[in-house]
């Protein structure tokens, strides 16, 4: 069995020093793909850099992140397109994220319309960070409706109706991580329900360590213990579940 990691940062400092290490028991699990989300230009060198060192088994995306959107989100996005002519698999990770306040609320959803208009210039999927605005996303999704683009709704942790309405979008996948491993966790009924062929796994690491390690810092050889849960939840194998999400990263990162 093989799997992809949808979403992971290894170039997080919280892995400095380790990086070669976490990639090679990244792969010793079974996991050959791990696709590194961007965050903003205090972070994108070190992702290229070591995706440059690791081709075979890392790929970027290139984004601004929501969190990082403030009064000078504008030339972040400059600095963002400077970075045009990398090889990256999608846009990403960007959206909105009003958890810890709305004071950039209009900024954000402005640098979200920007990057979607220039996912869909250059054909490619984006990678979603949504939190605490869903309403607000999914205004923006009717107005960018006619670009046709395609994506993943990263760290999903909605419901089986918010899956739903995102499909109505066109080639759309939900990121499912550690919390659907989580005791309490509602995730786990909506993932009953999802479709397999819409499901892509993802870590987020070193954030959202599945059980038993939570508490630890994550890392993308537990991704298949989230695919076990997975198999668990949907009464299948973990090789199907492998074999399924694997194929659903492939085609839409095309990779």
């Amino acid at each position: 069995m093989t799997f992809i990691d949808t979403h992971t940062h290894i170039y997080d400092e919280a892995f400095a020093g380790e990086e070669d290490e976490v990639i090679k028991r990244a792969r010793q699990a079974g996991v050959t793909v791990m696709l590194q989300p961007d965050v903003d230009s205090r972070e994108r060198d070190a992702m290229f850099a070591l995706v440059d060192r690791h081709p075979d088994e890392l790929h970027a995306m290139l984004g601004l992140y929501p969190g990082s959107v403030d009064k000078g989100w504008r030339d972040e996005i400059d600095a963002m397109l400077r970075y045009r002519g990398r090889k990256v698999v999608a846009l990403g990770e960007i959206g909105l994220d009003y958890h810890y306040g709305a004071e950039f609320a209009a900024e954000q959803r402005e640098a979200f319309r920007i990057q979607m208009e220039l996912a869909a210039e250059m054909d490619l999927p984006v990678n979603i960070h949504l939190r605490e605005a869903t309403e607000d996303f999914f205004r923006i999704m009717d107005d960018c409706a006619h670009l046709h683009v395609r994506g993943s709704l990263h760290a999903f942790s909605g419901s089986y109706e918010t899956f739903q309405r995102v499909r109505k979008y066109g080639d759309w996948y939900v990121g499912i991580g550690g919390v659907v491993t989580f005791k309490k966790a509602s995730l786990a009924e909506a993932v009953r329900h999802i479709p397999l062929e819409c499901i892509l796994l993802e870590t987020d690491s070193p954030y959202l360590t599945p059980v038993p390690h939570r508490g630890e810092r994550n890392e993308s050889k537990y991704i298949p213990l989230i695919a076990a849960k997975i198999a668990e939840l949907k009464g299948t194998g973990v090789d199907e579940v492998a074999q399924v999400t694997t194929g659903n990263a492939r085609r839409l990162f095309n990779i």
